[in-house]
């Protein structure tokens, strides 16, 4: 009897051992896979999420994908700055893999935004377009996307005041601001460097280029960390306001709006060739890549001067972006900088995929990643999956793949 239960207790041990080996297997199999394997694995894992999501909502024509809060899944129309996100992850998906399926869903989606190419009362104009009808236009040429894009530049530089030479980002919280002027705007500038390209007409171009010389004055600090907010005076057209919304304080560091910078300066670069641009990038990444308060994997809490780090959120929304610009950034600078961004991207893109923030397909409200963070000072969306940081990852694995 005692042989038996011996040998009982030998089995259960070994039967407990092997389940340890197998999750400690699990979680750290992004950092033993060669860097392909993990991006393959990513990219089908990522299609097998972006169809249940495309499938669920295929029936409701105004619903986009925003986020998945409480177990309720948020939504938009094409309205809100966030729609052209899903569509570009779908497109993407499909560059890569050349679903059919993810093509029909690419297009039926794209087709959802077409409307806000007229709008003139959001700054956002050019994500919702260029994500979508952006990748839709490079990936198979479709005429009818190049006039979406033009119309669309041309609503977005309604916003531009010569006098200002900013584009002007938000309309409310007039007695506190008079010409509000956001990092994120940096981000709409490449649809406009695109319209100057296909129309031929520069004032697209000039707008981008007043933008961001503006932007890199008065937004950035001296180490290169940036505020979130720099209101305009009408009159004087200097700042009268530099500030947050978004981020902890008005002096912090807002973890995606400096990833914003990084990626806005690295594209400016490559569209104009100037070089006060790639050096600009190379600042901010170097402040990035060296804070004090940036964690070990580059995912980095939600405000680097949050006051309760290392219990602070992160934000893979912030590391999905700071990852896409340094892959993009690597190609433009000498070959010791290019291999320490890679290396950084490298992690990010490990830690990214990993069980910790890739939800298992089905989960997550289909969702790609977890555990991002909207605007913690509304208390908004904090700690959840938000549809730009999943197309900012796909991104993020398609450069590097391809790179």
């Amino acid at each position: 009897m005692e042989i038996k239960i011996r040998g009982l207790f030998q089995k259960v041990l070994c039967v407990a051992f092997i389940g340890i080996l197998t999750l400690n297997a699990s979680c750290t199999n992004t950092k033993e896979k060669e860097i392909e394997q993990v991006i393959n694995d990513a990219l089908n894992k990522s299609v097998k999420q972006s169809l249940l999501m495309a499938e669920k909502y295929a029936d409701q024509p105004l619903v986009l994908p925003r986020s998945f809060v409480d177990g309720e899944m948020t939504t938009s129309d094409y309205g809100w700055w966030c729609s052209g996100f899903f569509p570009g992850v779908l497109w993407y998906l499909y560059e890569d893999s050349g679903d059919e399926e993810l093509l029909k869903y690419a297009q039926q989606y794209t087709q959802r935004i077409e409307d806000a190419k007229y709008m003139t009362s959001n700054h956002d104009v050019g994500f919702m377009l260029y994500c979508s009808y952006g990748n839709g236009l490079r990936i198979t040429g479709d005429s009818a996307y190049n006039e979406v894009l033009l119309t669309g530049a041309k609503s977005l530089s309604t916003r531009y005041r010569e006098k200002m030479g900013l584009i002007k980002s938000w309309d409310f919280n007039e007695k506190i601001w008079q010409y509000p002027v956001i990092i994120d705007n940096m981000m709409n500038l490449e649809l406009l460097l695109w319209a100057s390209k296909a129309s031929g007409d520069s004032i697209f171009k000039h707008i981008s280029v007043s933008h961001a010389d503006k932007t890199m004055v008065n937004h950035y600090r001296p180490d290169y960390s940036c505020f979130h907010v720099v209101s305009y005076d009408t009159v004087t057209a200097k700042p009268h306001a530099q500030q947050t919304f978004q981020g902890y304080s008005d002096e912090s560091s807002w973890s995606r709006g400096q990833a914003w910078g990084l990626y806005g300066f690295t594209f400016m670069f490559r569209e104009t060739k100037e070089k006060r641009y790639l050096d600009q990038a190379n600042r901010i990444a170097s402040y990035l890549l060296n804070h004090p308060n940036m964690p070990e994997d580059y995912i980095p809490y939600w405000d680097f001067d949050a006051p309760e780090i290392p219990k602070e959120e992160r934000d893979a929304s912030a590391g999905a972006l700071i990852a896409s610009a340094l892959i993009e950034l690597s190609s433009y600078v000498d070959k010791d900088l290019a291999d320490k961004y890679l290396t950084v991207a490298d992690k990010q893109i490990r830690t990214l995929a990993s069980d910790e923030y890739t939800a298992k397909v089905g989960e997550n409200g289909n969702f790609i990643l977890m555990h991002s963070v909207g605007s913690k000072p509304h208390n908004s969306e904090v700690d959840v999956p938000l549809t730009y940081a999943d197309y900012y990852y796909v991104e993020a694995l398609m450069r590097y793949k391809n790179r």
